[in-house]
């Protein structure tokens, strides 16, 4: 009796072992069981240069979606962006979208200013507005080789 006692422990810690591992596998990898409610907006770029599929969507600094899905237009010759909303995030025709990075070298996000004075995005809609990645070593290099023009000081008169 006592055997089948401590198989029946060790059996119930297994399960309940599997079942931690499966809860911290959909929670961490931003995987969707039961269809959350999300709708979709599409966005082009002419450059997505370090942006991923699951990179965060922000709007005023609060998480609001992820990056669904980035293909190319080789007709526009633009990178196409699919994001993921949750519903109930009112987003504008008027809306700009922008590729951003945390930090100097963190990874990239897409950061959205849903404007106000349009009429609602639907699901499938297009952000008509975007703003592609700056990246800092080109600004580094324009300013290191001397690219970066500057407005000429006045010189005092004598």
């Amino acid at each position: 009796m006592g055997k089948y006692k401590m198989e029946m422990i060790v059996g119930i810690f297994v399960v309940l072992g599997l079942l931690c591992i499966g809860y911290m596998t959909v929670k961490l990898g931003h995987v969707s069981i039961f269809g959350d409610d999300f709708y979709t907006l599409t966005a082009r770029f002419t450059s997505v240069t370090g942006l991923r599929t699951g990179s965060p969507v922000y709007i005023w600094g609060i998480e609001v979606g992820r990056v669904e899905n980035i293909t190319m237009d080789q007709k526009e010759q633009k990178a196409v962006v699919e994001l993921k909303i949750k519903k109930g995030v009112l987003i504008y025709d008027d809306a700009i979208a922008s590729i951003k990075t945390e930090g100097l070298i963190g990874d990239k996000y897409l950061n959205i200013d849903p404007g106000g004075s349009g009429n609602l995005l639907a699901n499938g809609s297009l952000i008509a507005d975007t703003q592609p990645a700056v990246e800092v070593v080109d600004l580094i290099s324009k300013y290191v080789f001397g690219d970066i023009k500057s407005s000429p000081k006045e010189t005092p008169q004598k």
